[in-house]
């Protein structure tokens, strides 16, 4: 920076800040912190030649990538910022399956409200009649899965309540 204040960079590295340190437009004195930790991650020398390749208009950028990717290392080494995606994956993912089965109740309740009008039932068990492995259980049209065997016993069927979670995940 000549004659004010050195950059944070060359503060931490005890050296003098000239005209044309490559630092000083990024890490300003007022952020030393930024540059500690970019430095402890990638080194100052390869900070250096990374934005000394890129063109003028897309080192602050670097910058910004750089000093991401350092906190995220800080934070989980192993992983970094792959580790932070992952886990805003696997919460976006779960919440759609949340979503998923929330919009299903939500169904399944305005179908058991719904009145069930006497043509749709009696087509039901027009379609369904010869079919073992369909019942209608009057919640208008949501059929439901009873015999997968021959036998009549209560151990082959697997009617259940319709409103009744089950999660094969949990």
């Amino acid at each position: 920076m000549g004659g004010n204040s050195p950059c944070a960079s060359c503060k931490l590295l005890r050296r003098r800040c000239t005209k044309d340190c490559i630092f000083a437009p990024y890490f300003p004195s007022d952020d030393p912190h930024k540059f500690a930790i970019v430095h402890k991650v990638f080194g100052a020398s390869n900070v250096s030649k990374m934005l000394q390749e890129l063109p003028a208009h897309q080192r602050a950028d670097a910058v910004s990538s750089l000093v991401y990717e350092a906190t995220a290392r800080m934070r989980d080494p192993v992983y970094g910022c792959v580790g932070a995606i992952s886990y805003l994956q696997n919460q976006v993912s779960q919440l759609q399956m949340q979503l998923a089965v929330a919009q299903t109740e939500i169904l399944c309740i305005q179908m058991q409200q719904e009145p069930p009008t006497l043509a749709s039932d009696q087509q039901m068990v027009d379609a369904d009649h010869n079919n073992p492995f369909v019942v209608n259980d009057n919640l208008g049209a949501v059929p439901q899965m009873m015999n997968f065997g021959s036998s009549s016993s209560s151990s082959g069927n697997i009617a259940q309540d319709p409103l009744k979670r089950e999660f094969l995940w949990a």
